[in-house]
């Protein structure tokens, strides 16, 4: 798969997702990019976040990069012909302090290709831990979309909240996804 100018962000973590499979690097797209894909472009991101889940050394992560046109300036991944960077964040896996996450393969219907992703519950939790540990609003807007547009495990969800000592911050949540759910109907 080719990254162009006209590639968009699903293209580029598609992409990087084959060659890092391709070298034998397996990963998972976290963050806002997973975000992106689980609201079908209803929240954007800018960067394209993969944690590892197999030993690679920087010199074979550079190299499957390097095939997608990609060069590395200190921890971020440029392509001359997309805004979209790729990071790969320090692991383990995980979601506050639950490491026991388990990604999924998403199929990307425009491509056919599938890609290892947080499922949209996981990603849901990974926006919330944004919003309860940083208070970044913006991170609590893109759990709603996701909760919204994707059938997300509400029970797993406020169980989590609790044992991160956030249920406040749950009960936010779930009023301003109350009032999206009324905005859609009228």
């Amino acid at each position: 798969m080719k990254i162009s100018a006209k590639s968009n962000l699903q293209t580029v973590a598609l992409a990087v997702a084959e060659a890092l499979e391709k070298a034998g690097i397996h990963a998972v797209l976290t963050g806002g990019a997973c975000a992106a894909i689980h609201t079908a472009g209803g929240y954007q991101s800018e960067d394209v976040d993969f944690i590892l889940q197999s030993a690679s050394s920087q010199r074979w992560l550079d190299h499957a990069m390097a095939g997608l046109g990609f060069c590395r300036r200190r921890d971020q991944y440029f392509h001359p012909q997309t805004r979209f960077f790729v990071e790969f964040p320090s692991g383990p896996l995980g979601i506050g302090r639950d490491l026991a996450v388990k990604p999924v393969r998403k199929r990307i219907r425009s491509f056919g290709s599938a890609i290892r992703i947080l499922s949209a519950t996981d990603s849901c939790r990974d926006r919330l831990a944004a919003f309860y540990h940083w208070n970044d609003r913006q991170s609590l807007d893109a759990a709603v979309r996701i909760a919204l547009t994707n059938r997300v495990e509400i029970n797993r969800i406020r169980a989590w909240s609790m044992r991160e000592g956030a249920s406040e911050r749950f009960a936010e949540f779930t009023g301003e996804l109350a009032r999206a759910r009324k905005r859609r109907r009228a």
